[in-house]
């Protein structure tokens, strides 16, 4: 069926989920703190050199792949093969984990902002059990079913957008007025230091501009094909390195880069313009608070169990049990599922061997997170590559470019993710032990136990083989 037949979504609807997928003003504090205000630039760059061209590339899998629900599976396996493409979709869902890491000890901390009007401030280990005992409920509730929380997700996202919004305009007006702001906005700060911690921390900037694989698939679902489709992702994808420019510029205007925290540097910015324009501060932190916590909590409980059910519904069967990938009532693998609560718990405990505070401990589960996260998109490329290079005969509706315009660009992004990715693994000053074991082992132990896995099915498939054709001689 073509793109130009199906038709059911319009260019605004497509704009909208584009918006949702990708933006997160928490992603400007992450980076504010790390960096300052030298990621106002690179959000922008990284939207244009990195979010557009994924974008195309995994709409040209789409294209590839359309008579397919095009999956990450299904694109991986047209130019790899089923092995990369189980690999592939595998780090889709395992660096979920580590996303799961990132996201429990924010809940917390809104969570006190929201009923107490200020952060309480929890040692990492109190954190972490904390953070086990969330993750254990939200487990629970999302195996009987998360899904009435959708209209309460779509409205706190919405408030969060108006927040934004909000920030930019009065913090922008305060500019303008003449107030001088908590750290001075000059071309020196904004201005990257190329050392080895900030091509780091620029993986942090890819992670917050991601988001392209899940707004791709709906390429053959436009109004117009692939030609409205390209137009939309292009102006979506510069409007949002807009506002995260932007953003990031104003992002020290009330607050000082030093004083902000990951886990409620959202609510400090808006206490702080709160303070500035004479608004009650405690009803800010409690309104922020509340939005924050109320659409980070849905967040976890709708990613609790969809990549479980996407990823286990997915791959072909055979490769884990029955019983694993059984699905209960409400259409989730609930045994997985608690399998996934099962390995985070390890993940959230880790880094608390090596982190003196809560602030210590978000900056190496972020760090890993994101260093993680370049793994899939990593693979697609990968895949892109060989298509480019070898199998560029295959029909397909789109094409980013000429062949030699696709193997330059998706050349140049794995080079710059690659590098990304060795950077993140081994920050400077990070404790040596948490790097072994967390960043290193980590990757290792997951990657190792996929390819493990897929062999054993290999040699499942090849038992089965035999076996068959023993019974037909």
């Amino acid at each position: 069926m073509s793109g130009s037949a199906r038709g059911t979504i319009g260019k605004f609807a497509l704009l909208s989920m584009t918006f949702a997928a990708v933006y997160s003003f928490n992603n400007i504090i992450n980076n504010n703190i790390e960096i300052g205000l030298s990621s106002a630039p690179m959000f922008l760059l990284a939207t244009i050199f990195y979010f557009v061209p994924f974008c195309l590339i995994v709409a040209e899998f789409v294209s590839l792949n359309k008579d397919s629900e095009a999956g990450v599976y299904a694109w991986v396996k047209s130019s790899l093969g089923g092995r990369w493409a189980f690999i592939s979709a595998y780090t889709y869902w395992f660096v979920n984990l580590f996303f799961f890491t990132s996201l429990l000890p924010r809940i917390i901390a809104y969570a006190s902002y929201a009923f107490l009007g200020f952060e309480y401030i929890f040692t990492p280990l109190t954190t972490a059990v904390l953070s086990t005992i969330l993750f254990a409920i939200a487990t629970h509730i999302s195996n009987r079913g998360a899904k009435l929380l959708g209209p309460i997700t779509s409205l706190t996202s919405s408030l969060m957008l108006l927040l934004t919004f909000s920030y930019i305009a009065l913090s922008g007006a305060a500019v303008l007025g003449g107030i001088q702001p908590a750290d001075p906005i000059t071309i020196e700060a904004m201005t990257p230091s190329l050392n080895w911690t900030f091509l780091g921390v620029t993986t942090w900037i890819f992670m917050a501009a991601g988001g392209a694989e899940s707004v791709a698939v709906y390429v053959n679902d436009i109004k117009g094909g692939q030609k409205s489709f390209v137009k939309v992702i292009i102006i979506a994808g510069i409007f949002i390195g807009a506002l995260y420019c932007v953003g990031s510029i104003l992002a020290n205007v009330f607050v000082s880069r030093e004083a902000l925290k990951f886990t409620g540097g959202s609510v400090q910015v808006f206490e702080g313009l709160a303070a500035y324009y004479g608004l009650p501060e405690i009803m800010m932190n409690r309104f922020v608070g509340i939005v924050s916590f109320t659409a980070m909590l849905g967040s976890l409980l709708m990613w609790t169990a969809t990549p479980v059910k996407i990823f286990f519904s997915e791959i072909p069967k055979g490769i884990f049990g029955e019983k694993t990938v059984k699905l209960n009532k409400q259409g989730v693998p609930e045994r997985a599922a608690w399998v996934q609560f099962f390995i985070v718990i390890p993940l959230m405990f880790i880094p608390t061997l090596a982190s003196d505070t809560v602030q210590d401990l978000m900056s190496t589960i972020i760090n890993m997170t994101a260093a993680a996260s370049m793994l899939p998109p990593l693979f697609i490329m990968i895949a892109y590559l060989n298509l480019r290079l070898k199998l560029d005969h295959l029909p397909r509706d789109f094409k980013m470019g000429s062949r030699t315009t696709g193997l330059v660009a998706v050349s140049i992004l794995i080079a710059i993710f690659t590098v990304g990715f060795f950077a993140s693994m081994f920050p400077t000053g990070a404790d040596i032990m948490t790097i072994i074991f967390y960043n290193v082992g980590g990757i290792v132990i997951f990657l190792g136990y996929a390819w493990w896995k897929y062999n054993q099915y290999e040699k499942s498939l090849g038992k089965q083989e035999s076996t068959l054709k023993a019974v037909t001689e």
